[in-house]
């Protein structure tokens, strides 16, 4: 997306100016989190991995920061504090089960 449209998203929500968005977005970059191409004189972002890897990464850093680096501690947190649902927590089961059958995802 361009920092226009970007822009356009996220005031429907926030209040921001354009110029904002354009410092998030370079830092964003610098972070390794986006890529820009050049179209014209509009710089286009794009994220550099998949949202659900963009995800992942940024639980890892909650786990590291907040939960001693243990992922135990995070999902018992979620748990204890009834985060999840009965599905949710029905699926977690059964992907850990398929897990250790050795059935990966």
């Amino acid at each position: 997306m361009s920092v226009e449209a970007v822009h356009k998203a996220i005031s429907t929500k926030r209040e921001l100016k354009e110029v904002t968005v354009r410092t998030m977005l370079r830092r964003l970059e610098q972070k390794g989190y986006l890529r820009h191409e050049a179209e014209g004189r509009a710089y286009i972002y794009r994220a550099v991995e998949p949202a659900r890897s963009m995800a992942a990464r940024a639980v890892r850093q909650i786990i590291d920061r907040l939960c001693k680096g243990s992922v135990e501690e995070l999902v018992s947190g979620l748990v204890d504090a009834r985060v999840l649902s009965n599905g949710e927590l029905d699926r977690l089961a059964k992907a850990v089960r398929k897990s250790r059958e050795g059935g990966g995802k």
